[in-house]
């Protein structure tokens, strides 16, 4: 079945091709709340309630947007609010967030392991340490190269707003990776490409 066929028939209410519109999206909407939340558990359940209110929600879909862009805007507004539910201090550096298995690309060298697994172990810790509403941009863009505009439609904001959370969770980020690991080798540094 064809994504718009599926997606015309779940706005009628027809549970098996929501089904299908899961299947093709519940990957994605799980990373992102993996990333935003940091827990395997939680992200589950984040992604578990992502697709409940979007199902609830399905009548009220406007076509003419991007269904993706519309879910991450669910499993994104859904995140913050559990961030800011928890009312829990940030993750600190010496806490221990092993990447999540789907995340990690299969076969590299040892060498290569170790280094992509110490880059993904201190980026989720330092996207930890950033306000949810930075984090979200960032995962969003870098993750998933989401555009400026859609990012603006999933976190309902403008895109100067976009840009802005962005370059300051980028200066945050890098004071953060100064500060953690003033001698570490450059190759072992995470790195966000620089936006125009």
């Amino acid at each position: 079945m064809l994504l718009e066929e599926s997606l015309q028939r779940a706005r009628g209410g027809d549970e098996n091709a929501f089904a299908a519109l899961v299947e093709t999206y519940q990957t994605p909407i799980y990373n992102l709340c993996y990333r935003m939340l940091g827990e395997a558990g939680e992200a589950e359940d984040a992604a578990q309630e992502t697709f409940l209110r979007a199902y609830h929600q399905m009548a009220r879909y406007d076509p003419a947007r991007s269904f993706k862009t519309w879910l991450f805007s669910i499993a994104n507004h859904h995140c913050i609010d559990r961030l800011r539910k928890r009312r829990l201090t940030w993750l600190s550096l010496d806490d221990d967030l092993p990447p999540h298995p789907a995340l990690n690309e299969p076969s590299p060298g040892p060498e290569e392991a170790s280094v992509r697994r110490e880059q993904s172990e201190m980026l989720h810790k330092l996207l930890a340490k950033l306000p949810p509403e930075d984090r979200s941009v960032v995962v969003m863009r870098y993750w998933y190269d989401l555009s400026y505009e859609d990012i603006a439609e999933a976190t309902t904001t403008t895109v100067s707003a976009v840009k802005s959370r962005l370059h300051r969770a980028r200066g945050s980020l890098g004071e953060m990776l100064a500060v953690s690991a003033p001698n570490r080798r450059p190759a072992a540094r995470p790195a966000l490409r620089a936006e125009g």
